[in-house]
């Protein structure tokens, strides 16, 4: 059974810096694709980030190109998100999935999911 675990979601001021963490209970190149994705109150799951698991690909969503970058250590299958100049905009509950399929950015093609990482940012 695929299990993510998030961490280290938290409060931060706008144009500040947030690192958050997938922990995957299992060896992570029996997956294709992890990726990002948030909620923010009154809004639908947005797709953030994807990393391939082997290789180098990731994709992100317009809003955060240049300032959120995500990294695989296969050596301890978790997959970061690294989040810098962060806005307001930026909040939300943040959360890991992953599946064998191909890599997306819709939710819908995901099958493992984390239960999410809160991350609060003020202006």
């Amino acid at each position: 059974q695929v299990q993510l675990v998030e961490s280290g979601g938290g409060s931060v001021q706008a144009g500040g810096s947030l690192r958050v963490s997938c922990a995957v209970s299992v060896n992570i190149y029996t997956l294709n694709c992890v990726g990002w994705f948030r909620q923010s109150p009154g809004k639908a799951r947005e797709g953030v980030a994807y990393k391939t698991t082997a290789g180098e690909n990731a994709r992100y969503v317009d809003s955060v190109k240049g300032r959120f970058t995500t990294t695989r250590d296969a050596a301890t299958n978790t997959v970061d998100l690294q989040m810098d100049s962060i806005t307001p905009d930026d909040t939300g509950v943040y959360y890991c999935a992953a599946t064998k399929g191909p890599c997306s950015l819709d939710a819908n093609r995901y099958t493992y999911w984390g239960r999410g990482t809160p991350v609060n940012v003020s202006s």
